[in-house]
């Protein structure tokens, strides 16, 4: 996939998405959380991104929500979906899922979907998956102890491109190269035409560096492994309790992570640790045994009565001796036992056999009080001691990079399942909460207008819980007006309607037993007006309705009391004649009204009546059949009313069995 066929992607997104590892990948799979890794490029942009490539992908560009209502519906869905998400990468993936118009796109999402909903949402699942987040990449990588090396100019330019991590340097000849190799623990020499030469120990002759990037600078796959130690655990963790197969051995991964620390160095190696240890406690272990010789010596010196003849000590005098002589001519041998206990100190504290000559090198021979350390032999000391540290570790960082290069591309995976294994269980924990069914999909371009069936919908969408939800059945092909009292649930059939046309529409199950309906273009959902409209937003509703009956493709019309806009009459002749339009074009609409009666006068056409019957009043309360019956004129609330009082009331019971005949006569 090109990046700049992608609409939204200009030049400079592109430029954007380009430092990915592989943005095609990213945007063919609608990968948000990749996709937000790019520079300058929010979560936000990064799912309108996701969505537009999955548009290009399916050549799907027709917006199907076309009003706020609509689009208040498909926002109200995928809430529901991404609360029952653990990740935020999966609460993103979501925000892919979009109604769309094209047959791929929805079989897409419903194979994964049929997979998914097979998934058991269990507790310890859904703990696990709360520790896992996407793999990232590490923060920039400095390697100070080895260098590139090389004499050729053009392959300088190519060595700072491909070995960020380390710096690289322009050298003349062999000489330049062991001179380097006093500033390096390692140097790594390029070219070919250095092979064969006595270079030193730290000097290495590698022509094939180019080739062996992880070899060579082996910090940065451990980097990786050391940024995502704990995100691997977890994803390994989700991968055993959930029973999924994992894409490498778990065991050997872990075994690996544990010989690792978390800013990527080694640990676990005996002789690393030894090596690091005399490091740290170099300083110190000097200082005491320093301290060591001196306090043997000042004790020495305490308990001996040294007496010096006159013409010795004039002797002395003359020849400008110091304390150190008399030391060497009276102290001798308890000055050898004081460097000697100093030098022995010295050594069992550092431990580091191979290195006692030059350690016992850091206290002179020569007599001296107090007793000092040779700066220049702790210097070579503690070169020679970093020196072997550096190169130890560089052969344990080469040989567990060897060992991970493997589980490069599985440890992604490894994480990429897991957090896909959270989309999964958000739809299935959606389907099961909301004893969801996978819909039926009519009308694949054969002209059958199937309208829309809802047996036992339930809608998720009520301030109540949804086990309290009555189920409804509705089914509406063509154009219906739908009656009904006051609070007897209209619009919330009519919300509940276009809620399941998007969820399906999204290749998502829907909250009812079964669902059959046709493939839509686009959704219309006309809310209820707050109160009558001035005349120019009332002109704007009405052009809104010109732009609708002028439009082609199959389309869901769903309109809640179009009449509060002006006055009743007015209203009534109104819906008539946008019924007729609709009715031409083969639309399908379910319009909530008050004025079905006035509404079927004024149409030319016959206009089917669908209504939601009151059953009674009980304490006041209202008793309504939600479902509504086809072809019927749901009674009104006062009616119900006026029946009521009309069977109860036995002294005004003419007056009330006059009126409740008015409601059967209006005439």
């Amino acid at each position: 996939m090109e990046l700049e066929t992608v609409p939204g992607v200009g030049a400079r997104t592109a430029e954007q998405l380009s430092v990915l590892d592989d943005p095609e990948r990213a945007l063919r799979e609608g990968d948000v959380t990749t996709i937000a890794r790019a520079p300058n490029i929010s979560e936000g942009r990064a799912a309108r991104i996701a969505r537009n490539a999955i548009r290009e992908r399916h050549e799907d560009q027709a917006e199907f929500l076309q009003t706020d209502r609509a689009r208040e519906l498909y926002q109200s869905a995928l809430s529901l979906l991404q609360e029952r998400a653990v990740t935020d990468h999966a609460r993103k993936h979501l925000e892919t899922l979009y109604p769309s118009t094209t047959r791929s796109r929805i079989e897409e999402v419903r194979a994964f979907v049929t997979e998914a909903i097979d998934h058991e949402p269990g507790p310890a699942v859904i703990e696990a998956l709360s520790d896992v987040s996407p793999i990232e990449s590490p923060t920039e990588l400095r390697v100070r102890e080895r260098c590139i090396a090389t004499a050729d100019a053009e392959t300088y330019a190519r060595a700072e491109q491909q070995f960020p991590a380390l710096s690289v340097e322009l050298v003349d000849d062999a000489r330049d190269l062991s001179e380097l190799a006093r500033g390096y623990s390692t140097v790594i020499a390029v070219d070919e035409t250095f092979a064969g030469l006595d270079l030193g120990e730290n000097v290495r002759v590698r022509p094939d560096a180019f080739d062996r990037v992880d070899e060579i600078v082996p910090e940065r796959l451990l980097a990786f492994f050391a940024t995502n130690r704990d995100r691997l655990r977890a994803a390994a963790s989700v991968h055993e309790i959930a029973g999924l197969d994992p894409p490498c051995d778990l065991d050997t991964l872990d075994g690996c992570l544990e010989r690792l620390n978390g800013d990527g160095t080694i640990t676990g190696d005996d002789e690393l640790a030894r090596l690091q240890r005399a490091l740290d406690d170099l300083d110190a272990a000097i200082a005491t045994a320093e301290r060591v010789a001196n306090d043997q010596l000042r004790e020495a010196i305490q308990e001996r009565d040294v007496t010096i003849e006159g013409a010795d000590l004039l002797s002395l005098v003359e020849q400008g001796a110091r304390v150190d002589s008399l030391l060497e001519r009276e102290l001798s041998e308890e000055f050898t036992e004081a460097i000697e206990a100093a030098r022995e100190h010295l050594c069992e504290t550092l431990a580091v056999e191979e290195y006692d000559a030059i350690a016992e090198r850091v206290f002179p021979d020569e007599p001296a009080f107090p007793v000092e350390r040779r700066p220049e032999t702790v210097s070579q000391l503690r070169s020679e001691l970093t020196a072997a540290r550096d190169r130890r570790a560089e052969r344990l960082k080469s040989d567990l990079a060897s060992e991970l290069s493997v589980l490069r591309d599985p440890a992604e995976t490894l994480v990429g399942r897991a957090l896909e294994l959270d989309v999964k269980l958000a739809i299935s924990r959606f389907a099961r909460e909301f004893d969801c069914t996978m819909p039926i999909i009519d009308n694949d371009g054969t002209g059958t207008n199937t309208g829309v069936h809802i047996e036992g919908g339930r809608s998720p969408l009520l301030d109540v819980p949804f086990r309290a939800v009555e189920p409804v059945d509705y089914a509406v092909e063509g154009n219906a007006i739908l009656s009904g009292v006051n609070s007897g649930g209209k619009t919330s059939l009519i919300d509940l309607v276009g809620f399941i046309v998007i969820l399906a529409q999204m290749g998502l199950p829907v909250p009812a037993d079964h669902v059959r309906l046709e493939r839509f273009d686009s959704l219309y959902y006309q809310a209820k007006s707050q109160g009558t409209l001035d005349a120019g937003a009332f002109e704007a509703t009405l052009r809104s309705f010109g732009d609708l009956v002028a439009g082609t493709g199959t389309r869901l019309i769903l309109v809640d009391e179009l009449e509060s806009i002006t006055e009743p009459g007015a209203s009534a002749k109104i819906i008539a004649g946008i019924l007729g339009a609709l009715n031409e074009q083969g639309a399908t609409s379910v319009f909530v009204s008050h004025l079905a009666e006035e509404v079927q006068v004024a149409a030319d056409i016959d206009v089917q009546i669908d209504g939601i019957e009151a059953i009674g009043l009980v304490d006041g309360q209202l008793e309504v059949n939600r479902s509504p019956v086809k072809g019927r004129l749901a009674r009104s609330t006062p009616e119900l009313i006026v029946e009521k009082l009309a069977t109860a009331d036995e002294t005004e019971h003419q007056f009330y069995e006059r009126l409740l005949a008015r409601f059967d006569d209006p005439e």
